[in-house]
């Protein structure tokens, strides 16, 4: 566990690249190449220098670093032991731990509160976004309303402005401390913490995965030999494709969302931050990869706001919402106009 630390993540101030106009019916000045060669030499090094002082005063959050190495270790030993059903559960389990979990359960209601739903709906897929690895719903959402709050400004847990690699997964290795944890949750999900079972699932969250481990393992070994399964190395393979494999898909496409969707792609709205709307995020990650829309309308449960802007999670919530599972589902015409982005 993370020890015990009274000291507070370090803030490096970020340089901004100045604009350096040039003539479009001429090669850019010599000195104005210098300048954008600069810029992004002192961006390099900001990021360099976040990454080093964080790393330096706090040291490695060993549990997380092993934790995620692991998940990545059976990822890479998957293939020699791939077979089409856990194929099958890979996806399955990527799908329903990914949309319904994360951007469903973890992101657009407890974050957000895009929509309502029953407790039980609420609890269960608070456990779904705990089995993708990425946390348990109450540092989850606590970190991601902190980066609402401060997106690409300091204070930002993960702006790629400090490094895109550090805001697609090096911001959480830093070990702050458990001081700094219980702060972070104290301030910004003091809702959550109201909630005795999302405290429950959040000392779970590592058991969970054992469990779910167990489960895959008993399904390949017990399973039907018409289907390949019914061997030790059939409940291997589900191991390492519905843990490993699974986990590895939706920890990254999710981590793009951090990092990919604010430095490349375009602008429905214009915001503080630098958040855009990247299609291949937005189909791998369930809906996620609007960004720039969803940062424009923080509430609103579909992200995808042109036609072509493919919101699969949105999708979820609507046939709920048709079901009678799910209400007050927020939606663009119920944000007050003064309150719109341009």
């Amino acid at each position: 566990m993370a020890s015990v630390t009274g000291k507070s993540p370090v803030s490096v101030p970020r340089p901004a690249a100045e604009a350096c106009p040039a003539d479009e019916a001429a090669p850019a000045p010599l000195e104005c190449e210098f300048s954008a060669k600069s810029a992004a030499m002192q961006a390099m090094s900001a990021a360099y220098v976040r990454a080093r002082t964080a790393f330096r005063d706090y040291g490695l959050n060993w549990p997380i670093v092993i934790w995620i190495s692991l998940i990545h270790i059976l990822a890479v030993m998957a293939p020699f032991f791939f077979s089409w059903p856990a194929l099958v559960t890979c996806i399955a389990l990527a799908f329903i731990t990914g949309s319904f979990g994360v951007c469903m359960g973890y992101h657009r209601l407890l974050t957000h509160k895009s929509f309502q739903t029953y407790r039980p709906i609420k609890w269960l897929l608070a456990l779904l976004g705990g089995l993708s690895g990425e946390g348990s719903a109450l540092t989850w959402v606590a970190q991601h309303r902190k980066h609402h709050a401060f997106s690409d400004h300091d204070g930002d847990p993960h702006s790629p402005k400090d490094g895109a690699w550090w805001s697609h997964m090096l911001w959480f290795m830093p070990n702050f401390g458990r001081r700094w944890h219980k702060e972070i949750l104290q301030r910004y999900a003091p809702d959550m913490m109201k909630d005795k079972v999302m405290v429950a699932l959040h000392y779970l969250f590592l058991p969970s995965h054992f469990i779910c481990a167990g489960i895959l393992y008993a399904i390949g070994y017990f399973g039907p030999e018409s289907w390949h399964l019914g061997s030790h190395w059939a409940g291997w393979s589900m191991v390492f494709w519905g843990l490993g494999v699974r986990m590895v898909y939706v920890l990254h496409v999710t981590w793009f969302v951090n990092s990919a969707t604010h430095l490349w792609g375009y602008r429905n709205y214009e915001t503080s931050d630098n958040s855009r709307n990247l299609w291949w995020v937005g189909l791998l990650a369930f809906g996620e990869g609007w960004h720039n829309n969803h940062h424009a309308y923080q509430r609103v449960a579909r992200q995808g706001h042109r036609w072509w802007e493919i919101d699969v999670t949105y999708w979820c919530i609507w046939l709920m919402e048709k079901v009678g599972l799910a209400w007050d589902v927020i939606r663009v015409k119920d944000i007050p106009k003064g309150m719109r982005p341009a």
